[in-house]
């Protein structure tokens, strides 16, 4: 048996050697480190301690987010890869979980060996935003501008790797056209930066842009997702913009050591599922521009499994390397 065949059937083989169920019921006995690879403010920082706090409540314990920014989320996955499979240490990751592999040409840990795919918790598409003062009025001007000057427009992400980084470089390959990155430790962070016009545009989560869309600071100019976003039903999709077929949806799951024993899975997934059933966390994800998904640990499995090989196929097409 191979050892990717070994990882691909973690969950059988962990029955073995799992810790009694008695062990898992009386877990957690102390509290829990939730790992957000990213900076205060963003997103995946948001979603994580929606959930962080109701966990809390179902388990009596706290639920300490810690921020652990840097390299694209690659920090924090690696604390959360090497620390021991007892759950007590999760990450709380994006979609940039399933792109670094093909940016980095070292990794401090193998994506696929070295973790524990717990659930799928959130997703939602994005929005292709712009400064409020910008000269682009629909994303058909901004493609236009881009073609006639290659380079010239400067983009924002979380940073290298991140999935508003790869969203962005996912548009410009279908469009046709050539964008500069410039990355940030965080996806809040590049906001302060689109606004003062250091940067020209975005890729963001709806989240993480509502705010400011609301203030009259920034314009939409596309949704990413296959239809319009309730929240925002008179801006187009990408699709209707001139970009046929075009569709990039933001996730936001948990994960945890590769060996975390499938009783502890079980128990995660299942008070997740209870968590993000909650009338006012399904209210704030609403207006965040999202919903649950709640996958099974295979489901996200598999979802990674497919990920890996798609953004193997964006990054090689945009000559994408981390510096």
């Amino acid at each position: 048996m191979t050892l990717k065949l070994n990882r691909r059937h973690y969950l059988a083989l962990s029955m073995a050697s799992a810790v009694p169920a008695l062990h898992a019921q009386s877990w957690p006995a102390k509290p829990v480190r939730l790992v957000v690879p990213f900076a205060p403010g963003g997103s995946t920082d948001v979603v994580a301690r929606m959930l962080g706090q109701k966990l809390n409540e179902l388990w009596g314990q706290a639920v300490v987010v810690e921020n652990r920014a840097g390299a694209g989320g690659n920090l924090g996955a690696d604390a959360v890869a090497k620390a021991a499979p007892d759950g007590y240490t999760l990450l709380f990751a994006s979609g940039s979980i399933t792109i670094n592999p093909s940016i980095y040409a070292t990794m401090p840990f193998d994506t696929v060996r070295d973790l524990t795919p717990i659930s799928n918790v959130a997703s939602g598409p994005m929005l292709v935003v712009v400064q409020d003062k910008a000269p682009w009025r629909t994303l058909k001007d901004l493609i236009q501008d881009a073609k006639a000057n290659p380079g010239k427009i400067n983009f924002g992400s979380a940073g290298i790797g991140s999935q508003i980084h790869l969203a962005a470089e996912n548009l410009a390959d279908a469009a046709g056209i050539e964008i500069t990155h410039v990355p940030y430790k965080g996806e809040s962070l590049s906001y302060n930066d689109l606004i003062s016009g250091q940067i020209q545009m975005m890729v963001g989560n709806i989240a993480a842009a509502s705010a400011l869309l609301g203030a009259g600071r920034l314009r939409a100019l596309a949704v990413t997702g296959a239809t319009r976003s309730p929240l925002l039903p008179e801006v187009p999709t990408v699709a209707e913009s001139g970009v046929p077929r075009f569709e990039n949806t933001g996730w936001f799951g948990l994960l945890g050591p590769a060996g975390l024993p499938r009783p502890i899975v079980d128990k995660i997934y299942q008070d997740t599922v209870r968590a993000m059933g909650d009338t006012q966390i399904k209210g704030r994800l609403y207006v965040a521009g999202m919903r649950p998904v709640l996958s099974k640990p295979e489901e996200l499995t598999a979802q990674m499994d497919a990920e890996l090989k798609r953004w193997a196929q964006v990054v090689k097409n945009r000559k994408i390397k981390a510096s």
